[in-house]
Order: C-alpha cells, then sequence, then structure tokens
C-alpha cells in the first residue's frame, strides 16, 4: 500500500509538470508571434554612424503629426579628431516675444507700449523693437510711414520670473498723426537669437490705432483733470469688504472730489466687495478694472508691475500727482497740513516718499472689549510698532507726465529731482495683512500703553482712530448708510 501510495504522487507530479511546460511553450509561441507582428511595422533601415547615433531613415516623408523640426534634425557627428560632438536639437517656445496690455500716446511725436516678455530673452540676448507709425492715407507705395527704434526700460528691478515688464518708447523724429488723420502705430519685435544666431525671428504687429479726428493735442498740455489719481496693485484673495469700506472712504475724503481711484482686480473682488466699490463707482470717483488675464502670464506677484506701469502711462495726461501704495496703507497728514498746499510745495520735485508707521494687525484696547466688532480697523488696530533704526519700505507718488516707467516703492524713470525725506510731513500707517483677514482681527486686549509683544515694543498710537467719526460722516454724506452692514 506504501509503495502505491508513492506511485500515485509520483503520476500527479509528472502530470502537473506537464501542464506548466504546455503553458509555457504556449506563451512563448504568442510572444514570438506578438515580437514578429511588431517587426513588420518597424522602419525598413536602421543603421548605427560611427559616432554611435541612430539615424531613422523614412522611406519618404516624416510620419504625420511630427513637428517639421525633426525633418532636419541635426545628428551627432565623429570628428577628424575622433572627437564625439554631440548636438542639441530645439523644438517649439518657452515663452511669448512679447504679451501687450496697453500702448498709449505720450506726446505729439511719442507713444509707450506696456507688456510682458521672456525674462531670459531680456538678460542674456538683444532683442530689439522697431516702432512704425502709417498713417491712414498709407498705400504701401509712398513715403508716409515713419520709422524710429524703440527704446526698452525693463522697471521690475529683476523681480520678474518667466516674464518680465517691458516699456517700449516709440519716439519719431517728427509729429505723427497730430493733424488728426488717423493712423496706427506698429510694432517689429525681434527675438535678438541670444547665442543662437540663427534662431533670430520677427513679429510685426499693429500695437495701437487712432480713428481719424480721436487725437486732441492740447491735452498733452494743458491742466490735469484730477489733483490726485490712485493707482492700485492687484488684488487678489479672499479680501473683507469692511477693510475696502474703511480705505475707500478714509482716503477719498483725504484727496477730495478732484480726485480719482483706479482698482485692479486679479481675483480678490468678489460679490461682497464689488457691493462696496458699486456705490463709489456710480459716483464716477473710482473705476475697475478686471485684470484677472494676466494671471496666464508668470511675472512678479500677480504681474504688479505691468499693472502699474499701466495705469501710469494710461492716465499719464489726466492727473497731476499718482499715488502708488497699497489697500492695507491709509495715508497721514498731521492736523495742520492740508494736502493741497503740501503737493504744492513739492512741486518742483518729480516724486516724493512717504514714511511708514507699521501698526500691529492683532493688539487692541482692552476698553473696547466687546465692541470691537462694530468698530473700524483704523478705531481698534492702535499699537505701532516701535523699533527704531529698521530699514522700512516706502511707498511714494509721482508727477506722470515727467515719468517713462515706474515701480513699486520707487520709479527709477523720472526726468527731474526725487524727494526722499519729507520731514514727517506725509506718512502711511501700515496694517499688513489685515485687508485679507476675513474675522475681526482683535487677538490681544491690552490695558497699556507700552508693551513688547513678540519681541517687538508697541506703543499707543491712536492718530487714525481719533480722525474715524469724521470719515463716517464722510462716507454717509457721500452714499448714504448702504454700507452699514458690510461684513467683515
Amino acid at each position: 500500500m506504501e509503495k502505491l501510495k508513492g506511485e500515485k504522487t509520483f503520476f500527479a507530479g509528472v502530470t502537473c509538470n506537464n501542464a506548466d511546460m504546455k503553458l509555457f511553450l504556449v506563451s512563448l509561441v504568442l510572444f514570438c508571434s506578438l515580437v514578429i507582428l511588431i517587426m513588420q511595422f518597424l522602419p525598413s533601415e536602421i543603421t548605427v554612424s560611427s559616432s554611435t547615433t541612430y539615424n531613422l531613415s523614412w522611406p519618404q516623408s516624416p510620419p504625420p503629426n511630427v513637428s517639421s523640426a525633426v525633418r532636419s534634425w541635426m545628428k551627432e557627428e565623429l570628428t577628424s579628431d575622433y572627437v564625439v560632438k554631440r548636438a542639441l536639437n530645439a523644438v517649439g517656445s518657452a515663452a511669448y516675444l512679447f504679451i501687450q496690455m496697453g500702448a498709449y500716446r505720450g506726446g505729439p511725436n511719442s507713444f509707450a507700449v506696456i507688456g510682458l516678455a521672456s525674462k531670459p530673452l531680456h538678460v542674456f540676448a538683444k532683442p530689439r523693437f522697431i516702432c512704425e507709425w502709417l498713417p491712414l492715407t498709407f498705400h504701401g507705395d509712398d513715403n508716409s510711414s515713419v520709422t524710429a527704434s524703440g527704446q526698452t526700460i525693463l522697471p521690475d528691478w529683476g523681480y520678474g520670473r518667466v516674464y518680465t515688464v517691458v516699456v517700449v518708447n516709440c519716439t519719431f523724429s517728427v509729429d505723427v498723426g497730430a493733424d488728426g488723420i488717423g493712423g496706427c502705430l506698429v510694432l517689429r519685435a525681434t527675438t535678438g537669437g541670444g547665442s543662437d544666431r540663427a534662431a533670430e525671428t520677427e513679429e510685426r504687429f499693429i500695437a495701437m490705432e487712432e480713428a481719424p479726428g480721436s487725437v486732441n493735442v492740447t491735452m498733452f498740455s494743458t491742466p490735469p483733470k484730477y489733483d490726485c489719481l490712485y493707482c492700485g496693485s492687484p488684488l487678489y484673495g479672499e479680501l473683507s469688504p469692511q477693510r475696502v469700506r474703511e480705505w475707500i472712504a478714509y482716503h477719498a475724503k483725504l484727496f477730495g472730489l478732484k480726485s480719482h481711484f483706479v482698482i485692479h482686480d486679479a481675483g480678490g473682488v468678489h460679490r461682497d466687495v464689488m457691493e462696496v466699490l458699486r456705490p463709489w463707482m456710480e459716483k464716477g470717483l473710482l473705476t475697475l478694472q478686471d485684470v484677472k488675464e494676466q494671471e496666464r502670464f508668470d511675472g512678479y506677484y500677480h504681474n504688479q508691475f505691468l499693472v502699474l506701469n499701466d495705469c501710469l502711462h494710461r492716465y499719464k495726461f489726466m492727473a497731476k500727482w499718482i499715488f502708488v501704495f497699497d489697500m492695507d496703507e491709509f495715508i497721514y497728514l498731521p492736523s495742520e497740513t492740508n494736502l493741497e498746499p503740501l503737493l504744492e510745495s513739492f512741486s518742483g520735485y518729480t516724486q516724493f516718499t512717504i514714511e511708514q508707521m507699521p501698526m500691529s494687525n492683532t493688539l487692541c484696547q482692552f476698553k473696547d472689549y466687546g465692541n470691537t466688532s462694530r468698530m473700524w480697523g483704523i478705531e481698534k488696530l492702535v499699537y505701532r510698532d516701535a523699533r527704531r533704526k529698521v530699514r522700512r519700505d516706502h511707498k511714494y507718488a509721482i508727477q506722470p507726465r515727467s515719468a517713462s516707467a515706474t515701480g513699486v516703492h520707487l520709479s527709477k524713470n523720472v526726468a527731474g529731482p526725487s524727494l526722499q525725506e519729507t520731514g514727517g510731513r506725509i506718512k502711511y500707517f501700515h496694517y499688513h495683512g489685515t485687508l485679507a483677514m476675513r474675522r475681526d482681527p482683535c487677538r490681544e486686549l491690552l490695558n497699556a500703553t507700552k508693551i513688547f509683544f513678540d519681541n517687538t515694543p508697541y506703543v499707543l498710537d491712536e492718530t487714525l482712530r481719533s480722525v474715524a467719526g469724521e470719515v463716517r460722516m464722510f462716507e454717509l454724506k457721500m452714499i448714504g448708510p448702504r454700507l452699514a452692514h458690510a461684513r467683515e
């Protein structure tokens, strides 16, 4: 019985092994058939060159949907010195040559074109711009067109990312279009080739068109419409409607009715913020521009430099002074100072800077306990950073007619002197981070006039708290109680 049991086990193992062998042979046959099938679709000839590169020889032409660059693909070579000379082949383009945002007249014979361009191209190559004016009567066979070399300014101080801001100044030797017949400004942009001289390319496009009778040359010499105009940086994120409300009412009162505010929406003007802006837009005091399209192009800080330079040139002849600061910053003049005579005293300067007074965005007074939710931010945030000998950013105001480009904290492209110190005659209180804070900012309630908090000395400063009541009354007078229930 023991022998019989062993024989049964032996035959079962043989049977199992035979089954495995059959499965292996079937798989091998299928694999070989698949290899033969694939070989039928490979190129008819594959050769190995002396420099060990593989060259595919297509029968007639490359297959469809293959880039034309492949048709002239450079190959490796073996030199007479037995050195393998490698080849690098470029396909496509990584960035646009030029992305125009705006084009504006700078005078009877000059224009400014504002846009973005590839940063590596402008850093490592020598791209050129050629400006051409074509009158409406131009037919291509006369000498009525005028050309000039475009002068480029890169005003973003090297902060650009994939794209850098470029302001192209086109100044012709004679007046163009001033006769009112109309015409167009054509810009020819080149790559400059970089180190790859064979890659020099040019794009020619219409940067600006003028209809007959649309140009009034007196605008370049007549007094501007506004005394002050605010050019705002792009607004983005989840902004607090209440903080926006306070900021507009405060500065509308400060700047007066001969002023205007230009707000740029980069995604921050949601429905509740729009409700705050609308009354002032209806009053004609504020213009809202949707600039969310610029988010497609990777520039510095939501393309802040691009937006500010476009604003500068767009309103160049509409305002005597353009102010550049942010919506969490409040301009302040000492009580004995009025804005109009102050600006008049600065008229000999092209621009002047404004000193920063940094405020805490969390420290409030204990006496306001239970009332902070009903108070304005400038009423309850009353502790100022008291550190000395600390470098702080400045903001500024500029006379736009004397500037060819601008920046965030200062312009480096102005004609005329700049005033760096104003002797405390104009300052700005900075409530950093509060604009995007959708809650009551008070996190610590204090009962002191001086305190160290997070290793920073603070002192009680109720400067703006003292004027908040006047601002509330001004808002009520201008637009009524429409914003009385604005949300944090």
